[in-house]
């Protein structure tokens, strides 16, 4: 019941014009977010880098509502990409499909994410187009075959364990060489499309774990690059200790490197977890948001977790 308000309340604009009125919900948000500036996340990646962990850059952003929204967004990552570059940082970046266009015009997007990918080719960088919730899964799908198809081996896409058609998307896309992150999703979806059950969000989170394992072997174990920007195929995006040592423990079983699986978790969530798989010799890659649209990011980190709902109270009471 909790998660489902907190997700209505990430796309309610009544509440967004609510909580940025309040001077506590920036200090709150700032323990999951790097700040507003591409400096800021720099800065983050640095003392990442310095613990010998990687990162994926988010500037924070979707659903925009103007064409020169749309292109302004793509530009924003052609900068960030720029200055990854420049600084020497160890990281890639990932990007929402509706922040680019999606939403508004399909060949805009096209145009806007060709860019970007252009842009991390020259820079040799890697882009992950993120998942968002299912009203463009299909449409984000199509996307990343067609760049794909264009010659961009650059990209890798993101799956969720909590729709009943990720098992189908995900042997499909193996098919086609992709590099995958998964996740469990954090969206709100109707039981016609998505498991309502947490237990079977997690079988078969430990399924695709497998599947992806099983093809990363298969296609002879590719590795991250040393430069800590490609990652390898299979990238597991988790907090939870039974996913994560699933994969851990499958991996080690069938002969997987470590250095062909990465583990990837969120900026200021579980750092000792973090430090548990880089010390175990895993590659460990951090999804580092930033930007001043962190309102809808913030409020689905507070759903995924009771204890983050009370790490916000707890900075209302400080106010």
């Amino acid at each position: 019941m909790l998660r489902s308000f907190l997700i209505y309340l990430s796309k309610a604009a009544w509440a967004q014009r609510l909580v940025l009125g309040w001077k506590f919900a920036w200090r709150a948000a700032s323990r999951f977010v790097a700040g507003s500036t591409i400096e800021d996340a720099i800065n983050a990646v640095r003392e990442l880098n310095v613990k010998g962990i990687n990162a994926t850059l988010d500037h924070l952003g979707e659903s925009t509502s103007t064409r020169a929204e749309a292109i302004k967004a793509a530009d924003d990552v052609i900068e960030l990409l720029d200055s990854v570059n420049s600084n020497g940082v160890r990281a890639n970046v990932s990007v929402k499909l509706t922040q680019i266009g999606l939403a508004l015009d399909e060949g805009l997007c096209a145009q806007n994410l060709e860019r970007i990918l252009t842009r991390a080719r020259e820079h040799k960088n890697f882009v992950r187009i993120d998942m968002e919730d299912t009203p463009y899964t299909d449409q984000t799908l199509l996307m990343y075959r067609s760049m794909r198809a264009k010659g961009y081996n650059n990209t890798g896409i993101v799956v969720q364990s909590y729709l009943y058609r990720t098992e189908k998307d995900t042997r499909e896309l193996i098919d086609g060489g992709a590099c995958f992150r998964l996740v469990k999703g954090a969206y709100k979806e109707p039981p016609e499309v998505a498991f309502p059950k947490k237990a079977d969000v997690d079988a078969n989170f430990d399924l695709l774990t497998q599947i992806m394992i099983d093809s990363a072997k298969a296609a002879g174990s590719p590795t991250l690059s040393e430069d800590g920007r490609i990652p390898p195929i299979p990238a597991i995006g988790s907090h939870d200790p039974k996913r994560l040592d699933f994969a851990k423990t499958y991996a080690e079983k069938i002969g997987l490197p470590k250095q062909a699986i990465e583990f990837q978790m969120l900026y200021g969530i579980r750092r000792d977890l973090q430090e548990e798989y880089f010390k175990a010799g895993f590659p460990v890659r951090i999804y580092v948001p930033y930007g001043t649209h962190w309102y809808p990011y913030f409020m689905r980190r507070l759903a995924e977790r009771p204890a983050n709902v009370w790490f916000f109270i707890s900075n209302f009471l400080r106010k």
